[in-house]
């Protein structure tokens, strides 16, 4: 039994590390390696392998995986957005979903959005290989979306031109000077009493969450820590004026849903 035993942790802890290894290889280690050659920087080189190679993207984006990796906790976050979404009068007006996401969130948002009378969803992306994926999940709502590869934090999209606004996970993953340049194009893209509705992580209440989370985005993303406390992005709305906000926080703090109204 004890030889039973210890091969079933062994086994177990083989895939937690090969697991973990192969996360960090085509996430903050790919960033390392990548920043060692300082002529290949660009606009795209803060985003992960794991977010712009397809074969990646298609081995990843399986929704039991996503669900695991935000705790159980992603369907509960994507029907925040859903539920309010659907309470807007979005008739004859265009809705944004700036950054593509993994999961379903789109399919739902696309779908809410349509049905509550949306003649448009414009989605975004830097990546084009995300964009192309987002595509294959969507072929029923043809001619009602529109994609197109744009940068998150420097849009060329017109001012006051969407209703709504969907930025799901991705401040996190942008350096810090570009978090606050994201939150300032979903703001200028909005029309008065435009909603944004932006998913994130945010600081757990619990100390025993908080020492893992913290672990966690050391090991994996250290770009998420300061929506902690220096970049929260709630604050830096408030700080910015111009926006009503409110604040839901899941699985004691450790996610949130800010939506905010354009005034």
């Amino acid at each position: 039994m004890n030889a039973w035993l210890m091969n079933a942790f062994l086994a177990v802890f083989s895939v937690l590390a090969a697991t973990g290894l192969f996360f960090f290889v085509v996430t903050r280690g790919a960033l390392v390696l990548r920043g060692l050659s300082p002529g290949s920087q660009s606009e795209k080189s803060h985003v992960y392998p794991i977010y712009s190679n397809m074969r990646l993207i298609k081995l990843v984006d399986f929704q039991p995986i996503i669900s695991a990796i935000l705790l159980f906790q992603y369907h509960h976050l994507v029907s925040k957005i859903v539920s309010e979404l659907t309470q807007l009068d979005l008739r004859g007006k265009k809705v944004l979903i700036t950054s593509c996401a993994f999961g379903n969130v789109i399919p739902r948002v696309v779908k809410a959005a349509v049905e509550t009378g949306a003649s448009r969803v414009l989605i975004a992306d830097i990546i084009q290989n995300e964009l192309v994926h987002a595509r294959s999940k969507l072929r029923e709502y043809g001619g009602k979306i529109e994609y197109v590869e744009d940068n998150a934090t420097s849009m060329a999209q017109p001012d006051g031109g969407v209703a709504a606004n969907v930025m799901f996970f991705l401040l996190h993953e942008l350096p810090h000077d570009l978090k606050g340049q994201a939150l300032n194009e979903a703001g200028r893209m909005l029309a008065p009493g435009g909603k944004l509705f932006l998913a994130e992580f945010h600081r757990p209440q619990l100390w025993v969450l908080r020492a893992l989370s913290w672990t966690y985005f050391k090991v994996f993303e250290p770009l998420g820590l300061a929506l902690w406390d220096t970049h929260d992005p709630l604050n830096y709305l408030e700080r910015s004026g111009g926006w009503a906000c409110e604040r839901t926080t899941y699985f004691f703090g450790n996610f949130q849903i800010i939506t905010a109204t354009k005034l």
